[in-house]
């Protein structure tokens, strides 16, 4: 049981929520573009005043460890990092992919028996490919983490015996190539968020599953590629 600051920053969301033995106590976010930099700070510092608390009281930091945008990712992680070294607290690492197929299947209504659902969490990475992986109904990764090139034969071998749900920012671009499959259905408008952090982070902390403050790095999945500037001339 503990008071934990979850951060999520993977994508073009930042998100903060308080919660205190897995409950919510305060909650901000932005979705729209990268200004993880400029707003994560305040961000902090507006959960803890809506709750009324103090930084030095919380327990644990958690954060959403990627695989996703590699400066939002880096952002976040530094954060977290520097919060629990000035304050003496655990990091907990929260896989991006597993607390967003956790978002879907946590609050899932359906009368389809659970163990013939499955949850693919899609994170766009460039053109056709996509950061994902398959889920079971209680969260098991079935399929790892890869950073995927999309065609029509994706997943063939996921999709022929059960109900498959896909969503994440990379879900949209692959509707067209993956619409023969009969079993697939799209969830639109699913984003990180650090309120799905909750459940998993409180979980973590019972069981223990802290990280490495000195040597603990984001799943960046891929090695970061700088684009080249464009000349003026």
């Amino acid at each position: 049981m503990a008071l934990i600051l979850n951060i999520e920053t993977a994508t073009k969301v930042c998100s903060v929520s308080l919660a205190k033995d897995g409950q919510l106590m305060a909650f901000k976010e932005h979705n729209g573009d990268y200004s993880h930099a400029e707003n994560l700070t305040l961000f902090i510092e507006d959960v803890l005043l809506q709750a009324g608390v103090k930084l030095q009281i919380v327990d644990a930091i958690a954060v959403s460890m990627g695989p996703g945008s590699y400066t939002g990712l880096r952002i976040g992680v530094s954060a977290a990092k520097g919060l629990c070294y000035a304050l003496d607290k655990p990091l907990i690492a929260i896989s991006t992919l597993k607390h967003l197929a956790f978002s879907i299947s946590n609050n899932l209504i359906t009368t389809i028996d659970n163990d013939k659902l499955q949850f693919c969490p899609m994170l766009d990475a460039r053109r056709m490919e996509v950061y994902c992986a398959i889920f079971d109904f209680s969260n098991n990764e079935i399929k790892p983490t890869a950073a995927e090139i999309m065609d029509e034969n994706s997943f063939s071998g996921f999709l022929n015996e059960k109900i498959s749900y896909f969503f994440g920012d990379g879900a949209a671009k692959c509707k067209e190539l993956l619409s023969v499959h009969e079993n697939i259905i799209f969830i639109d408008n699913v984003f990180p968020s650090a309120i799905n952090m909750i459940a998993l982070s409180e979980q973590a902390y019972i069981n223990k599953q802290f990280e490495d403050i000195a040597y603990f790095e984001p799943f960046y999945l891929k090695d970061f590629i700088a684009g080249k500037k464009k000349s003026l001339l």
